[in-house]
């Protein structure tokens, strides 16, 4: 792949990458670092976040306004003083300590394509960015901030310039679960055609760890193909995706390109990704992309750690779509910011800003707890804690009644290769709801909180009632369950149904009525999960029945379709 003297070359890049940051200056390299890589997640804790003062500046004042309460804010602009002051005498926007800005030639503000991706070696340790090459050619100068801001936070930056490994990408079109899986549409393949897929995604996993790299269709409508026109990964299980009215401009192909990846792929946890749906409205004349209409999208949202940023048009819609992210990220400072002036230039909220993580992250991963039937056996809850120093001691606190004082349950290190830890919360009656949290402590001192906004945001699981049936002549309890998921529906839902051994299994939905409206299965079931699917996008909006009819008993569960 390379002759000798690359070779040579790229030995010393590696060296001078891996040597303590604080005796190398800040390096611009063409190759990527030795060892494990992990690309960050959007959610995860940042140091900064990164815009271009230019167009749009009502938009930009706003992001400026409530993105310095939560972390350092680098502002390139071409005049400091004038920024400032349009700051605040056009927008009321008081500069605090936190904002920063950069003297640096610059093009346009889509600094979310022409940006730098925040990676760490080893998971926790060495941040370095990753720059791709940008695909405007007619930007060069856009292409040259990522070294600017790089320089300002002493990071090194990799870049994907020099062949074999030259890389066109744009940030818009890719997400990353910060543990190895990463979405985009299939623009990357166009705008790579000289490279075979197997070939790109090569390049994925060496400069940025993505081994499992997962690529929809482009959508017809959206003059970008940039999936975060339509997409958002709320954490490592949830995806939230934009819903159109049946059949109407891009909703076909998101709902084909959702079935597409939850009938092929499952979460870093094993298990069928979430769906959270949020509208896509007409824009202010009534009309939709396929239409001429510009591209009112409420995915076009950025998470600035406890604050998370989100695009707003008409308050007819802006309050369901902000209720819809209130209810699925509890506890975050939900802030609505008008788009209307930019959107027809393609764009939003994530599409203008670019974040930086921070140097000395305590990641915790965790899977939050589904309800359950089970009233006897404690309730095991595990995360994934990871800090460069190794981590002192976690915690975890949990309640009945949010209203007293939360019980505190300390985690024990039961995998240490994984760095997982668990604690087992204590049986509870059926009805009962359970709130939780984690904190964790490093040995540095350094802490951290899952969900990040804790105590205000916590988990939550209940204990449904239990159900009990006939196998075989044994009485079993909580044999299978049934929970559709996303419920209300408006287009693809799944209906998983668990059991712990093989089911006879009569699975349909149907009206209020009683009127069969489809037949999902009918034979025999695997143990385990096994997952079915309806798209309810042409059903009369209403209330469902889902039936499952086994050899241990029938279980209900009423779907709303809207």
């Amino acid at each position: 792949m390379m002759n000798f003297k690359n070779g040579v070359f790229r030995l010393l890049l590696v060296f001078l990458f891996l040597a303590p940051f604080r005796l190398v200056s800040q390096q611009v390299l063409d190759a990527p670092p030795a060892g494990t890589i992990r690309t960050a997640a959007e959610w995860e804790e940042i140091q900064a976040l990164v815009v271009t003062w230019t167009g749009y500046k009502s938009v930009l004042a706003e992001i400026i306004r409530y993105a310095q309460e939560e972390c350092r804010v680098i502002v390139h602009t071409s005049n400091p003083a004038t920024a400032q002051s349009e700051l605040l005498n056009n927008y009321g926007v008081v500069i605090g300590p936190n904002v920063t800005f950069l003297t640096q030639p610059f093009d346009r503000l889509w600094i979310r394509d022409y940006g730098a991706n925040s990676a760490y070696i080893g998971d926790v340790d060495s941040l370095f960015l990753v720059d791709w090459k940008y695909n405007r050619p007619s930007r060069p100068k856009d292409d040259t901030l990522p070294r600017a801001y790089a320089r300002e936070l002493n990071l090194n930056l990799v870049q994907t310039i020099v062949e074999p490994d030259s890389l066109e990408h744009t940030g818009g079109n890719y997400m990353s679960d910060g543990f190895g899986t990463a979405f985009s549409s299939k623009l990357v393949l166009n705008e790579n055609n000289t490279k075979t897929e197997a070939e790109i995604d090569g390049i994925m996993q060496e400069f940025m760890g993505i081994d499992r790299y997962i690529k929809m269709e482009t959508l017809p409508y959206d003059g970008i193909n940039h999936i975060d026109m339509h997409m958002k990964l709320l954490d490592e299980e949830t995806l939230l995706m934009a819903k159109y009215p049946a059949g109407v401009s891009d909703g076909p192909q998101i709902e084909a390109n959702l079935l597409y990846v939850l009938d092929n792929f499952n979460s870093v946890f094993g298990t069928p990704y979430k769906v959270v749906r949020v509208v896509s409205p007409p824009d202010g004349n009534n009309d939709y992309p396929n239409a001429g209409g510009d591209y009112w999208t409420y995915a076009n949202a950025v998470f600035v750690n406890k604050t998370v940023l989100v695009p707003i048009y008409s308050q007819t819609y802006d309050t369901t779509a902000l209720r819809v992210y209130r209810e699925n990220l509890p506890g975050y400072r939900v802030i609505g910011i008008p788009c209307n002036s930019i959107i027809s230039a393609g764009g939003a909220i994530h599409c203008i800003t670019h974040s930086v993580g921070v140097n000395d992250p305590l990641l915790i991963s965790h899977q939050q707890h589904a309800d359950t039937y089970d009233t006897q056996n404690p309730y095991q809850l595990n995360a994934r804690i990871q800090h460069r120093s190794g981590i002192a001691q976690a915690t975890l606190y949990w309640a009945t009644d949010t209203l007293l004082e939360f019980n505190q349950l300390p985690m024990t290190l039961i995998d240490e290769a994984n760095h997982t830890w668990s604690a087992a919360i204590p049986a509870q009656l059926a009805g009962a709801k359970i709130y939780y949290y984690i904190y964790a402590i490093a040995n540095s001192g350094k802490s951290q909180l899952k969900p990040m906004p804790a105590p205000q945001g916590k988990y939550k699981f209940t204990i449904l009632e239990t159900g009990t049936g006939i196998l075989n002549g044994s009485q079993v309890t909580g044999l299978f369950s049934l929970r559709a998921f996303p419920n209300p529906s408006s287009g693809i839902t799944c209906i998983p149904v668990n059991s712990n051994v093989p089911l006879k299994l009569d699975l349909a939905v149907y009206d209020i009525t009683g009127r069969l409206v489809q037949q999902l299965f009918n034979g025999e079931t695997r143990v385990g999960e096994n997952r079915y699917y309806i798209n309810s996008a042409d059903w009369v909006e209403g209330v469902y029945v889902i039936r499952a009819a086994t050899n241990a008993g029938i279980k209900v569960e009423k779907l709303i379709v809207e």
